[in-house]
């Protein structure tokens, strides 16, 4: 975590990755005002491979899609790596653990995003960004640990499966994007959002161990996190990080993955199972 860009040493490369569920304009949102040299990455297109019913909304991007779309932003081994967004890095954190994925190390998230930068008063630049010249970044697969499907249903019988969407979306009293409304049988519902202050910023880490351990996790190798499509569950866990804990493992496929499945059973309500 990085709480300000324009006083570092060196200056890193710095990604942009607006993105929200109902608004396909980020690309837009970037060329109306971003902080000054970053490059827009389109998270459907370069975060996310083509969707599909066995691996969901937004499956992993391929190793050789992702080296070619970090080294078209300019991304070097050696780069130090700031991503932002406009929404608490809900939509950044995907590209953090794409990265760390990837064998990346170097890499951190701008605590409070674009708020924060337009908080201290500092400049945007606007339009489509300066041209970068094209990074020598390798792809180092499996850094960070994910599950399948058969691993994220018998996972409540060995740890904690959390759900990181809203309780809405959690107890199946909306579904706004997928065939089926419900959790996975077991999961436990802890949002994202929850892990924020009203500024975008990660809550302190105190907090937010005590909010994991409210759910039964004390370690990293308790968790599976899972959301919609795998998007908003690496947000929580960089949560994870910010409170001191390794990493969770991510269900990519997550719910539209488990929801596509008829032969899935869902859960509804409040109660994990």
């Amino acid at each position: 975590m990085i709480n300000d860009v324009s006083n570092l040493p060196v200056p890193p490369v710095i990604l942009d990755v607006r993105w929200q569920l109902g608004d396909p304009r980020g690309r837009e949102h970037y060329w109306s005002g971003h902080i000054p040299g970053a490059q827009y990455l389109d998270l459907p297109g370069d975060l996310a491979g083509q969707r599909n019913v066995r691996e969901g909304r937004h499956p992993l991007p391929s190793p050789e899609d992702f080296e070619d779309a970090m080294r078209r932003v300019g991304i070097d081994n050696d780069s130090r790596v700031v991503i932002y967004d406009d929404l608490g890095n809900t939509s950044a954190a995907r590209a953090w653990w794409l990265m760390r994925w990837a064998g990346k190390k170097d890499v951190h998230l701008l605590d409070g995003g674009l708020k924060a930068w337009i908080a201290e008063g500092e400049d945007l630049a606007v339009g489509p960004g300066n041209p970068v010249s094209r990074g020598n970044f390798t792809f180092d697969r499996d850094h960070m640990h994910t599950v399948g499907i058969e691993e994220a249903a018998a996972w409540p019988e060995r740890g904690v499966l959390i759900d990181a969407r809203t309780p809405e979306r959690y107890e199946g009293r909306t579904e706004p994007m997928d065939s089926r409304a419900g959790h996975i049988p077991g999961a436990v519902n802890l949002p994202t959002m929850n892990f924020i202050d009203d500024r975008g910023r990660f809550l302190p880490s105190e907090e937010l161990r005590e909010m994991f351990a409210e759910v039964g996790v004390s370690a990293g190798d308790d968790a599976v996190v899972y959301c919609g499509s795998g998007i908003h569950a690496c947000h929580t866990l960089a949560a994870m990080e910010v409170a001191g804990l390794d990493a969770g493992r991510l269900f990519p496929g997550s719910w539209s993955a488990w929801s596509a499945d008829r032969k899935r059973p869902v859960a509804i309500g409040p109660d994990p199972r």
